[in-house]
């Protein structure tokens, strides 16, 4: 059998310098590429996973980025493909390194359920984030206050330290907005939760004043959903976009529930839900206008 040479992955390419995202990016973009050298040589599940002293279903979440990488797992499958060339080798490995060193939300890993991990992980390694909020302003541009209303909400048995950590964790994830390469963040959020007084009114002047702020950033387009316009297409609930700068990564749907989420990068799903985002974008008021509805939310609060 004659092994089809994968892309060449050499340092400083898009690929393996994408590391914002810490180890849930680079355990799918590695998977991603393992999966492509496997159906490159028509080589069936079943035998990798044979050849790595593993199950089919184990394979099957390798190549999803679900779990974790063993370097000699990596190096058995590698052989298995044909992939001689020390170097190409060593840098399939040095990412199997990347994909196992802890991401900075580890620290925070007693305020955040097991499921929501992956989405840290792809939140900070994403070039565009679309987003609709129909009960609460997205956590990524709440107040810390106002977060800690809607953290109270959803732990009403929770000590104080443990909303502390969680309001912490919140504030952390936002700064992605402002550094440097920062992404692009596109929000539609229904007039519902902007007349929603959580924490009070003083706390909602503020949560109102910094949304206001926060559309002046040039990476950043805030859209109200106003109640005039009657149905829509979202009516199931919120609904977040993620798409990457590098094309071993598909775009992700995040739907986050009571206590659990679901990640879908399935074409035919992913297209669904960015048709949805697309005409909630057209029949919500345009950046101006939500800033003129804020300020008039803002005086009556």
């Amino acid at each position: 059998m004659t092994a089809l040479q994968p892309d060449p992955i050499v340092p400083g390419s898009d690929v393996l310098s994408l590391r914002r995202g810490g180890p849930t990016v680079q355990r799918i973009m590695l998977g991603t590429r393992l999966r492509r050298l496997r159906e490159s040589l028509n080589i069936s599940r079943d035998s990798a996973a044979s050849a790595i002293r593993a199950s089919d279903a184990k394979l099957c979440r390798m190549e999803l980025g679900r779990v974790g990488f063993k370097q000699r797992d990596v190096a058995d499958l590698l052989t298995l493909y044909g992939v001689q060339e020390p170097d190409v080798r060593q840098e399939y490995l040095d990412s199997v390194q990347r994909a196992n060193e802890p991401g900075w939300w580890r620290a925070y890993g007693d305020a955040f359920p097991s499921w929501f991990e992956q989405h840290l992980g792809l939140e900070e390694a994403a070039s565009l984030i679309r987003t609709y909020e129909v009960q609460f302003v997205p956590g990524l541009l709440q107040t810390p206050a106002y977060a800690e209303a809607v953290i109270r909400l959803g732990h009403p048995i929770s000590s104080p330290e443990a909303i502390k950590r969680r309001v912490e964790l919140r504030m952390t994830r936002q700064e992605l907005l402002t550094r440097p390469g920062a992404p692009k963040l596109w929000v539609v959020v229904d007039e519902a939760a902007l007349r929603r007084p959580l924490g009070g009114s003083a706390v909602m002047r503020d949560q109102l004043r910094h949304l206001i702020d926060i559309a002046a950033l040039q990476n950043v387009t805030l859209q109200v959903l106003p109640f005039h316009v009657g149905g829509h297409a979202a009516a199931g609930g919120p609904i977040t976009v993620l798409r990457f700068p590098v094309p071993d990564l598909p775009d992700v749907v995040y739907l986050e529930q009571l206590s659990s989420a679901l990640y879908l990068d399935k074409p035919e799903e992913v297209d669904h839900y960015l048709a949805v985002m697309d005409r909630l974008s057209l029949v919500a008021s345009p950046t101006a206008d939500s800033v003129a509805f804020l300020e008039r939310v803002l005086e009556q609060t």
